[in-house]
């Protein structure tokens, strides 16, 4: 296969941290090279220097027949090197055809004026689309399209600018199975028509489906490449991690305490998105939530939270009645939430990792909502750097901002800011999507220790998996209401998925 884009040697230093050292890497054309490596390793970096957002500190970049020392935006993209972020790009606001020419609208002369040129945007859009398989009038509103349908229109949008390579950052983290395996068939499309990818995935078991080689970074230096197919998980995972990762299930002789920490009693939301719901949760026990997305399992947890209107029913902590009405309330009674979408509703964006670890207990000690009155500088500085250390939280400093981390280092910030507010009972709604094996693994351990030490633990998760190895019981979510409840030791995918699609 021809090498569209080669780096060799390439290193990336910052003040203070070397985000890559001596990597070496290419894409194929008509083929998926699988990028590997836990949250850091340099996987993004690399990507940004690829894409001319960073600039190597040294090292080369091949693009075609070509060579350079560094690339811009205006270079990459004109050699067609387009980067689908994870958290997508497109504005709900426009139509499809509108997001496919954000920043290059084609014009043409009419009346001797340059004018949008409507007729070469619908044809265009309509041929892309057409390459993704996306089954919409381009003059669609994007905000009404699912999650899948969007990154559809991500891809249609490289491939409306002539895209030779395109980059994939966790394209598959908030697709079902069915919104997966089409595009897996998207991605083999785009194979077959030349076009290389590089897809970053933490999800191993997706690599022999839609890999074609596989290389792992770690600690930014390149480790190897190995065939996607034919390589096993374990030999990637001690690649990525220098250790092996055992994937067990609880003790099952451990025995939750005789007394509850959490009791719901048919609570039910104005919405009608929960309904009539009871379950208990006991000290030092985990309990899991399995269902279907859309089953209603996030509207469940934001309604405990009081961020969804109750419209019935006692939610009690710690032998007391405590019905928030707000998130403020629930704060101020003990409850945290740790949302699925940490980007949009888990950091303050503009501030330090030491200042969003702050925050809330400034918060909850304030005297009015919304004021926090006095800043206590030397106390934020010691939150930043007790829970740094506590939570082993990568940065170069508790200074830095928290949009500068990887996703399990931010993850790792917002349990630090919960814990700083001394929580009571922490509920983990996908507590590690877009998270790397072995960060996965430190979740999962932070979770026992504060089970164990009395908190009660709630964890929401589409993995399976993940629900299997870490909670003691599993409540099967359906339709606004639990339908069935496992013990850990009763469980398996198999009779978990035929509740959940009962």
């Amino acid at each position: 296969m021809v090498a569209l884009v080669a780096v060799k040697g390439i290193t990336k230093r910052f003040p203070g941290t070397v985000a890559l050292q001596d990597v070496s890497f290419d894409i194929r054309a008509g083929e998926v090279h699988v990028l590997l490596g836990e949250n850091g390793a340099g996987k993004s970096t690399l990507m940004k220097i690829l894409s001319g957002i960073y600039q190597p500190t040294s090292g080369q970049i091949t693009l075609g027949d070509t060579t350079y020392e560094q690339l811009t935006p205006n270079l990459s993209k004109a050699y067609g090197i387009r980067l689908i972020y994870q958290e997508l790009s497109v504005v709900d606001y426009l139509s499809i055809e509108e997001n496919l020419f954000i920043g290059n609208l084609p014009t043409c002369k009419k009346w001797g004026l340059n004018v949008v040129d409507r007729v070469t945007i619908r044809k265009k859009a309509q041929e892309a689309m057409r390459r993704v398989g996306l089954k919409r009038h381009p003059a669609m509103l994007v905000g009404d399209l699912s999650i899948s349908e969007k990154q559809q229109v991500e891809i249609a949008k490289a491939l409306a600018s002539d895209a030779r390579v395109i980059i994939m950052d966790e394209p598959t983290s908030s697709l079902t199975d069915e919104e997966v395996a089409h595009l897996f068939k998207v991605i083999q499309e785009l194979k077959a028509q030349g076009i290389g990818l590089v897809y970053i995935s933490h999800k191993l078991k997706e690599i022999p489906i839609v890999g074609d080689r596989v290389s792992v970074l770690k600690d930014g230096r390149y480790v190897g490449t190995y065939d996607a197919r034919t390589t096993s998980t374990d030999k990637l995972v001690a690649a990525m991690v220098g250790r092996e990762i055992t994937h067990s299930r609880p003790d099952p002789t451990r025995e939750a305490g005789a007394s509850t920490v959490f009791a719901v009693d048919k609570v039910s939301s104005k919405d009608g998105r929960v309904r009539d719901v009871s379950f208990q949760l006991r000290q030092g026990e985990i309990l899991g939530f399995a269902g279907l997305i859309g089953s209603g399992r996030s509207e469940l947890m934001e309604t405990i939270f009081g961020a969804r209107e109750r419209n019935g029913g006692d939610i009690t902590l710690n032998g007391k009645v405590i019905n928030p009405d707000s998130p403020y309330a629930a704060i101020k009674a003990g409850l945290a939430l740790v949302t699925e979408d940490r980007r949009h509703t888990g950091f303050f964006h503009n501030f330090s990792i030491a200042e969003n670890i702050s925050i809330l207990p400034m918060l909850k000690t304030a005297h009015r909502q919304l004021s926090l009155e006095r800043i206590d500088f030397a106390e934020e500085k010691q939150f930043g750097d007790d829970y740094k250390a506590r939570l082993r939280i990568r940065c170069s400093s508790p200074a830095q901002n928290i949009t500068e981390l990887s996703g399990g280092n931010q993850q790792k910030a917002i349990i630090a800011k919960w814990l700083a507010a001394k929580s009571d009972l922490f509920i983990f709604d996908e507590p590690t999507r877009g998270i790397d094996v072995g960060a996965k693994s430190e979740i999962y351990q932070i979770l026992r220790e504060l089970a164990d030490a009395g908190k009660g633990i709630i964890v929401v998760s589409s993995e399976l998996p993940e629900l299997l190895s870490v909670c003691d019981r599993i409540a099967v979510y359906r339709n606004g209401s639990i339908a069935e409840v496992f013990n850990n030791a009763d469980a398996t995918e198999e009779n978990i998925m035929h509740v959940a699609t009962a």
